[in-house]
Parts: structure tokens; sequence; C-alpha cells
């Protein structure tokens, strides 16, 4: 105990340290004072198992260090090099800087967002989107919430809460984060009426289903799954036709909710136009998938539901921001001019194999220059994916550039580092070597990804 006790009575004090920090600091006091007291907990402990303190200049150093890690925002921008276009865990699509400056002046100041400049009176969020958005997919009305689930849960829980819900066993999915269909509609205070098999519903199964508190016939497209081989289901003119025999509104989950028709490796995704004109009273989606904007969760479709949905207490709780609705809206109104193809999503899902190739090509040539010491790089045919849960099983044909160290263990010392780097870089691991898709770099960022990646296999060779 006498030695833990000298040991600790080596560190410098909370004072002393403070004279010896840089003038001025590289971050706010309030880190640094954070950081000295992470960084002398540290020690006290490692005092404790017989180890002596380093001197005040090099904890000073631990304590600059530990003090940028703290100031640093957790939700920052990364370099995504992993070739999934819509990554889920990396923030889904990414947003132009047209839209994004639109966005910075509607949050720096006061707008309209429920402002009637017409009438100089209070207005609805609603509007901004509302007439847009119906004009884009061709339906009678449409309103925003936060997400497709909350959409989902709102149109549930406003047509047909204490109502039997209609569904096939073979569409109840589980989306991302483990929420399921019948969670949600459990939550709504509808009723699951679960019908058919998991690879097989017919129309029979529907009709001998609804009775005189059937409230909806729920569709929920197959966007992040596939059933293939002994299979059948209905379509959605085949539902819609149902639902008007019997007098029942007929609601679709699209999921993905691409806007004009979509075919890869022979896979189609239905646009939200044709769900619409097929009749569906109701049809939700999300904004940042296949759209390519905003996280937000779409609904289009009759005027009489949609109306209710506005009214529904709900919404006002899952409603958007000015800032979701300003970069919905211009999101939207690049479709309608024809500039949907400059987002940043569908940039990336243009680009051909050879024009992957053709810059893979140059930054590997690039990277061979500036790396020192014994690491093979190659060019090599891959695939890209969509991601984000939507059109699963489709593969993109894209060249990746494959970093293989000397030493297998360096492959994952390697992507470590490249996770720290500021900004991190996130790449993908196969068979020992560090693969980068430059399908979802954009060429801007192609200079601060060699440097990163520079920097890293310096690290490694330490």
């Amino acid at each position: 105990m006498k030695e833990e006790s000298d040991l600790r009575r080596k560190l410098p004090a909370v004072q002393k340290i403070w004279r010896a920090l840089p003038e001025p600091l590289p971050v706010p006091s309030y880190w640094v004072d954070r950081a000295i007291d992470d960084v002398l907990n540290r020690w006290r402990d490692k005092a404790r198992h017989g180890q002596t303190p380093p001197p005040l200049t090099v904890i000073c150093d631990e304590i600059i260090q530990e003090a940028r890690k703290l100031s640093r925002p957790s939700l920052r921008p990364v370099l995504n090099a992993t070739g999934v276009m819509i990554h889920t865990n990396l923030g889904r699509s990414p947003l132009p800087d047209e839209i994004m400056e639109a966005v910075k002046m509607v949050a720096m100041g006061y707008s309209t967002l429920e402002y009637d400049l017409s009438h100089g009176r209070r207005g609805s969020r609603h509007d901004h989107v509302a007439q847009v958005l119906a004009e884009l997919v061709g339906s009678e009305a449409a309103m925003v919430v936060n997400n497709n689930a909350a959409a989902v849960l709102i149109a549930l829980s406003a047509i047909a809460r204490g109502k039997e819900v209609v569904v096939s066993r073979g569409e109840l999915v589980e989306i991302g984060g483990s929420f399921r269909i019948p969670e949600v509609m459990a939550l709504s205070g509808a009723l699951l009426h679960e019908v058919g098999a998991t690879n097989k519903t017919h129309a029979r199964d529907y009709v001998a289903a609804i009775n005189e508190n059937t409230g909806l016939l729920l569709k929920v497209h197959q966007s992040n799954f596939r059933v293939i081989g002994f299979t059948k289901g209905l379509s959605t003119r085949e539902l819609v036709d149902l639902g008007r025999r019997y007098g029942i509104p007929v609601m679709e989950d699209l999921g993905s909710g691409v806007i004009n028709p979509l075919q890869i490796d022979n896979v189609s995704e239905p646009s939200v136009k044709e769900i619409v004109q097929a009749g569906v009273d109701i049809v939700t989606f999300s904004g940042d998938k296949l759209l390519g904007g905003p996280q937000a969760g779409i609904i289009v479709g009759k005027t009489e539901i949609i109306d209710q949905l506005k009214k529904y207490p709900l919404a006002r709780a899952i409603r958007v921001d000015k800032m979701t609705l300003t970069a919905l809206e211009h999101t939207i109104r690049w479709y309608l001019e024809g500039r949907a193809h400059l987002l940043p999503l569908w940039q990336m899902m243009n680009q051909t194999a050879e024009d992957i190739y053709q810059r893979a090509r140059l930054f590997s040539e690039s990277l061979r220059q500036q790396v020192v010491g014994p690491m093979s790089i190659d060019i090599q045919q891959d695939f890209s994916q969509i991601g984000g849960g939507s059109m699963p099983g489709t593969r993109i044909p894209t060249y990746v550039v494959s970093l293989t160290p000397s030493h297998s263990k360096d492959t994952a010392l390697l992507e470590r580092y490249l996770r720290e780097a500021d900004p991190p870089v996130i790449a993908r691991i196969s068979h020992g070597s560090l693969i980068f898709d430059l399908r979802t770099i954009f060429p801007s960022q192609e200079s601060q990804l060699l440097a990163t990646i520079v920097m890293a296999l310096n690290r490694v060779q330490e």
C-alpha cells in the first residue's frame, strides 16, 4: 500500500498540469478539464498495479490527445468505401450541396414553416410538400411524418384502430432494428388477421377472413427480402379489386419507394406511381431510401384518408421539422424538374463498371506512388449493393481497390486505423485484404481518402 501511495504522489497536481498545458488550448477548456480527470484516474489505477507515472510533459500530451477525442462530436461525417449506397448505419442517402444550402438558409433564420403568405395567417407545415408530392406520384393528397414506421403506425391507428387488418402471413416482415409489422400493428390498436401460408396466399384466404369488423386490407411489399420457389400472392391490383368488392380500404407499405420503375438483376421494384395508379387508397414509403432524400415517412393516397391522418392526434408527435421539409421539398422538385439523376444516390447508381474501373486505376496508381513498404495493391472485379433493405439480393458490377499487407494481422490493424482517422474511413475486409469501392466515394473525396490511407499505412508500419 505504501508503494502504491508513493507512486500516486508522483502524479502532478491539477494546478501544475494547467500551468504546463499549451496556450492557447487546442479545444475548449471544458473538454481539457474532463480529460485531466480521465487521464489522472487512469494513472491512479495504474499506480495501484505498481506502474510509475510518466513525466509531466507526457501526461500533458495524453491530456491534449484525450481532450481532442472528447471534443469530437459523436455524429460526424465518414468516407464510405464499402460500396453500399444506402448504408443505414452510415446515414442512408446523402444529399447534394444545393439542397443542403437551401436547408442551411431555412435553419439559420425564420421561415414560412406554418405561415400562409397569401392570406397573412397561420398555415400548415404539410402544405410545403403535399402538392408537389401528389403531383409527382399522381395521388390525390400526401403528407409526411418522420419515418416509414411512423407512417405505417399512424395509418393503421387512424384507419383501423379496434378493427381487423387482413395481411398475408408471408408479408409480416421485420424491418431494421427488430421492428415487426405485428408489433407496429399491436401498438396502433389494430387487430392483426393474418391469412395464407408463408409462401402462398390466395384471394380465397382474404375472402374467408373478411367480416363486419374488417377495417383494412394491408399489403406489405417485400422490399428487404425475397421469397422464391413455390410461391403465390395477390398483386396490388387484385387486392384493390377485392377491397372495392367488399367496400374495404386497401393500404400498401412499399418500404423503399422508388419513383420510377427500377430493374436490376431481373428484380423489379414497383414504382410509387404504379401502386397509386392501381387504385390503392393509402401508400407509405421512405424518403431516404430509393427516393434519395432525407429521412421521412411519406404517405400518399386518397384525400379523405390523408385528411383523417392529418387530424389524428399522433400526427403532431411524429411530424417533421423545417430542415427535413426543406430537404424533401427540394428533392421532390428535382424529380419534377428532371434533375433527379443529379441526386448523389442516382449518380452512384448510374456509374458503369467501366467508370469505376477508370477511377480505381488512377486511384491505385496514386496510392502506389505514395506507399512505402510491402503492400499489394490490386484492382478486382466485385459488386456494389444498394443497401438500406432495398432490392435485396441484387448486385451492381463494380471494380474495387484491394490492399493486402504482407502480414495478415496488419489488415485488421489497418482497418482499425482507418476507422480512427479524421474523417473516419469505412471499408470492407475480404479474404485478408482491405477493399475500397469508389462507387460510394465522391470524386471530391478521393484525395482525402488517399491521404487517410497513406497515413494509416504509415501507422501500421511504425
